[in-house]
């Protein structure tokens, strides 16, 4: 990995004002916020940097506002859970750029905190406009990006800053950068990895990647029937993407060539309906009946599971192996979340996950704590796991 600095590098800034990117991209109902996660990810640089006596500027997007400013998209919305989780005040200002923007900075004292308004209230922001990025860039002296889940977007508050101001990882992002390294980057072999999720298609180019740097690929959730179906084995209703048999072939080649297990499950559990505590039964693959689909992997391919958990030095996991969402389908996600959480409490496995429906399955198994590492960044995670360059951290390699 690249080298880059962190808020080590970063000595007497006292009186500096420094322009922290984070990502308050939260959920909100009724005008509140209803989970804290990605706050409490980002406090620990915030209030570093304000101990230190730095003049804390915070630059975030919310939502997705079509046609510039909107209410219900205003970081004001946000401020109140952000001055809870860090337990200081935090002031707000209307704009992140121009009068509004340069006077709430210029009003700051040494260790304040400041909130700036939605960075997506300018089209310049996901353009990456120069002039944006230079008005952005005036109103600080240090850049500190924070914000991995954003960093493969080049924006302005992502990338262009760090091309205008002294430019630092903050915590969270090194965090992340140096967990994707034990993951992927540099890790200790043997290297397996966990996929799963309903389609193939929207991870062709995770799939590919992976088989050339893991050692073992297990592949769930309804993806794993298009594999199966691409082996010729009928799986019945089972969600799958006949018309990517080809595709799961050439993955499965790839594999082969670059000398990578792919596990595929043995045998599953099937039901005629989709729903909690639907009637179901154990069936090996290659008898699907003909109108019951798969919906979690059975207990043969459970145990093929572990042993190559158990075998692993390194785990990597981007989602569920079976229909998680609903019991008893739950039951391989659990169990193979439970031991890779128990392997890696024992000192014996790095594990590294991430993706939504990651998150909320280990979270589910009560054991989303006990891993290594747990990314909540979503996109950027993916696209890590793709092997693609991320802008906002490829910038800072180069700052």
């Amino acid at each position: 990995m690249p080298s880059f600095k962190t808020l080590d590098d970063l000595n007497d800034i006292a009186g500096k004002r420094v322009l922290v990117r984070v990502d308050l991209n939260v959920p909100v109902k009724d005008g509140k916020v209803t989970d804290i996660t990605r706050i409490e990810r980002v406090a620990p640089t915030i209030i570093e940097l304000s101990k230190k006596g730095a003049k804390v500027i915070l630059l975030a997007h919310f939502g997705r506002p079509k046609d510039g400013p909107s209410p219900d998209l205003s970081l004001s919305l946000i401020a109140p859970s952000v001055e809870e989780v860090l337990d200081r005040p935090v002031a707000t200002a209307s704009d992140v750029i121009g009068d509004a923007a340069t006077a709430a900075v210029a009003s700051m004292k040494d260790g304040d905190i400041l909130l700036l308004e939605n960075t997506r209230f300018h089209k310049g922001e996901e353009k990456n406009d120069p002039d944006f990025v230079k008005a952005l860039a005036a109103n600080g002296d240090i850049y500190v990006n924070d914000a991995f889940s954003a960093a493969h977007r080049a924006h302005a508050s992502t990338e262009g800053l760090a091309h205008h101001l002294p430019a630092h990882a903050g915590r969270t992002m090194q965090a992340e950068l140096e967990a994707l390294e034990s993951g992927l980057g540099n890790p200790a072999r043997p290297v397996v990895a966990i996929v799963g999720g309903a389609k193939v298609s929207t991870k062709i180019d995770l799939l590919m990647n992976l088989v050339k740097k893991v050692d073992a690929l297990v592949i769930g959730g309804g993806m794993a029937n298009t594999f199966i179906a691409a082996r010729g084995t009928n799986v019945g209703k089972s969600l799958c993407e006949h018309d990517l048999a080809e595709t799961a072939k050439q993955i499965m080649i790839e594999a082969a060539t670059a000398g990578c297990a792919i596990i595929l499950p043995e045998d599953g559990v099937v039901a005629r309906e989709f729903k909690a505590n639907a009637t179901n039964e154990i069936v090996a693959i290659d008898a699907i009946p003909a109108d019951a689909m798969v919906l979690d992997v059975g207990p043969k391919s459970i145990e093929a599971v572990k042993a190559w958990i158990e075998r692993a030095q390194t785990l990597v996991w981007n989602g569920p192996l079976g229909a998680f969402e609903i019991e008893p389908f739950d039951k391989a996600t659990v169990a193979a979340a439970r031991y890779a959480a128990e392997r890696t409490r024992a000192g014996k496995l790095v594990s590294v996950a991430g993706g939504g429906d990651t998150v909320s399955a280990l979270n589910h198994a009560g054991v989303a704590d006990d891993f290594s590492y747990v990314s909540t960044a979503g996109g950027a995670f993916l696209e890590w796991m793709e092997g693609k360059a991320l802008p906002g951290v490829a910038v800072l390699a180069k700052a």
